[in-house]
């Protein structure tokens, strides 16, 4: 399975080529690698879960979000969160909601001006769609979504990675969650524990130029966010309680609900 350090590899790795002198690809690589830290993708987190239980993964199907967004870093979260949806989808075994999710996620890659680099897996994430090809299906998405950031990190715009992946993430963690707040097991709880994971997004975001996070839905999603990380921040001896999971939840939820709000 392809990591979210794929994607901050990319990043690093970007923005070392860009600095003089002139680096090795040895440097490189070596220098990426230090920086690089695993992050699941949503498609991951669903399968923890399906070790463990046997989720009703069309109950968490959502109604068509905004796509007219005018925040390029609000526009970035929500196509994470509609990658995470298409995972979903595919876990659901819906071939119709793959490709409804498919359609918006190619508008709000136009919005940011990679859509050229999806446009050719479209029309074989139809196709597998519409055959059942589940496998193959997963596989397209990996690789248009990797396309996707491979397009950010040419145009410049690693901190859109971040929050395309903060995005993913916490749709992801919504997901899941709810089902574990509805169906409690000491064992699907622990996979919770991901406090590296928080508390990477709350130091790269911190870290962004104030013109990347100084708009309203950002500073709210970062309020959220370190309530997150404290939430998961739990001892790896503990297993969290079914009111731990329930304002992982509440929270997963509150940040989603924001990310998808449009500015009046």
């Amino acid at each position: 399975m392809i990591r979210w350090s794929f994607i901050l590899v990319l990043a690093a790795a970007a923005a070392l080529a860009q600095e003089p002198p002139a680096l090795s690809k040895e440097q490189i690589a070596a220098a990426a690698k230090e920086q690089a830290i695993s992050m699941p993708m949503p498609g991951e987190l669903f399968a923890a879960l399906g070790k463990y239980a046997k989720p009703d993964w069309s109950s968490f199907f959502r109604k068509p979000i905004p796509t007219n967004f005018t925040s390029r870093q609000q526009i970035a979260m929500n196509l994470g969160g509609l990658i995470a949806d298409g995972y979903l989808a595919v876990e659901a075994l819906d071939g119709q909601q793959v490709k409804n999710v498919a359609r918006d996620v190619r508008t709000l890659a136009s919005a940011l001006g990679v859509a050229q680099d999806i446009i050719n897996r479209g029309s074989s994430i139809t196709e597998f769609a519409t055959a059942g090809r589940w496998d193959a299906l997963k596989e397209e998405l990996e690789a248009a979504q990797n396309e996707v950031v491979a397009a950010m990190v040419a145009h410049n715009d690693q901190d859109l990675i971040t929050f395309v992946a903060l995005g993913g993430w916490a749709r992801g963690t919504e997901v899941v969650t709810a089902h574990i707040a509805k169906n409690y097991s000491a064992e699907a709880a622990r996979i919770l524990r991901q406090p590296g994971i928080a508390r990477t997004f709350v130091n790269r975001l911190a870290a962004m130029p104030e013109k990347s996070t100084d708009n309203p839905v950002v500073k709210r999603v970062r309020l959220t966010l370190f309530e997150i990380h404290k939430a998961v921040a739990f001892p790896i001896e503990q297993t969290p309680t079914a009111e731990d999971v329930q304002k992982l939840q509440t929270l997963a939820a509150t940040m989603i609900k924001d990310i998808t709000t449009k500015e009046q």
